[in-house]
C-alpha cells in the first residue's frame, strides 16, 4: 500500500504569466512526485458538488463562481479572474480535499496536491482562495457523521481566516493557526487559538514553539486532522517573513504527521501557499508533506 495522494490535470488553470500566483506548481508538484517515486498513481477527483460547497459558502457566491459573474472587484481580492479554467479548478480543487480526506478514513494519512484555501470565506474569496476546500471537506466528514471533533492545524505564514470565520460557531471544529503577525490578512479574525509570530524568526523557537501548542493540543482528543502545510514560511520566499529553512519545514512537517499519526487519528495534508523565488525550491518544500507522509508506508 502507498500513500493515498489526489491530484488532477485541472488543478493548473489559465491565468496571465505575469500574476504572482505560481499556478503551474500543481502540475509540477504531481511530476516531481512521480519522478522521485514517492507515488505511482494519483486519486482522481471529481468536481465538489454544489450540496457539498453548500455547508461552507453560499448559494449566490457559488453560482457567481460557477457562471463566472463574480464582481470585478471581488475578482481582484482574490489575485486572479475567474474564467473557465479557474472556476473549473475551484470545484475540482475542493473535490480533491474531499475526496482525500475521506481516503485518510481508511488509511490514516492521505494528501491532496492542492488546497490549503484558507482565506476564502463563506461568501467571499481573497488572497488566491476561491474557495474553503478545508472547510468544505470538514463539514462533509462532520455531516456525513465520519468525524465528531475535527482538527485544523494551519501553519501556512498567513493566518487562516477563512477558516476561524467559518467555524467561529462551530465548538465541533477547532481552528489553530501559527502564523506571522505581520504578514497578510492585515485585520485578523479569530481563530480557537491564534499563535503570532515575528517577523525574521528562525528554526530553532519556531519549532519549540510548535512543540508547545502540540503539547495543549494533545489535551483533547480529535477524531480528524486538516493540516495546512504551508512553505511560505520560507526565509526565500517572495510573500512570506518567516527565516525557516528546508531543514526546518521538513521537521515541522514531520512533527505534526508523527504526533497525529501516533494516536491513530486520521490526517489529511493539503499545500497551503508557497511562493518562493526559485520554483524548482518551491516543488521540493510543498513536496516533504507527501514524502513525510508516504514514509509511513514504505
Amino acid at each position: 500500500m502507498e500513500l493515498p495522494v489526489v491530484n488532477h490535470p485541472d488543478y493548473v488553470a489559465k491565468i496571465n504569466d505575469d500574476n504572482k500566483f505560481p499556478i503551474k506548481k500543481f502540475g509540477a508538484l504531481a511530476e516531481y512526485l512521480l519522478k522521485e517515486g514517492v507515488v505511482k498513481k494519483f486519486y482522481i477527483p471529481k468536481e465538489c458538488s454544489i450540496k457539498t460547497m453548500q455547508t461552507s459558502h453560499s448559494l449566490e457566491y457559488i453560482n457567481h463562481i460557477r457562471n463566472k459573474s463574480l464582481d470585478i472587484k471581488l475578482q481582484k481580492k482574490i489575485g486572479f479572474p475567474i474564467n473557465d479554467s479557474v472556476a473549473r479548478r475551484s470545484f475540482v480543487a475542493t473535490g480533491g480535499t474531499v475526496l482525500a480526506s475521506k481516503l485518510a478514513l481508511d488509511s490514516r494519512l492521505a494528501c491532496n496536491t492542492a488546497g490549503g484555501s484558507h482565506h476564502a470565506t463563506f461568501d467571499c474569496g481573497a488572497g488566491y482562495c476561491v474557495f474553503n476546500d478545508v472547510a468544505v471537506a470538514a463539514n462533509y466528514l462532520k455531516n456525513k457523521n465520519f468525524a465528531k471533533k475535527i482538527l485544523i492545524v494551519d501553519l501556512d505564514v498567513h493566518q487562516g481566516n477563512g477558516n476561524s470565520e467559518i467555524f467561529k460557531n462551530d465548538p465541533s471544529i477547532f481552528t489553530f493557526s501559527m502564523h506571522c503577525a505581520s504578514n497578510y490578512p492585515a485585520k485578523k479574525s479569530k481563530s480557537d487559538i491564534d499563535i503570532e509570530l515575528k517577523d525574521q524568526m528562525e528554526d530553532e523557537e519556531y519549532l519549540n514553539i510548535l512543540h508547545k501548542n502540540l503539547k495543549e493540543l494533545n489535551k483533547n482528543k480529535y477524531d480528524f486532522v486538516f493540516y495546512v502545510a504551508g512553505v511560505d514560511v520560507h526565509f526565500e520566499d517572495r510573500l512570506g517573513k518567516l527565516k525557516i529553512t528546508d531543514e526546518g519545514i521538513n521537521k515541522r512537517d514531520q512533527i505534526v504527521i508523527e504526533n497525529f499519526y501516533s494516536k491513530n487519528t486520521p490526517l489529511c495534508g493539503v499545500l497551503g501557499g508557497g511562493y518562493n523565488k526559485s520554483f524548482e525550491k518551491l516543488i521540493e518544500l510543498h513536496s516533504m508533506l507527501h514524502k513525510n507522509c508516504a514514509n509511513y508506508f514504505s
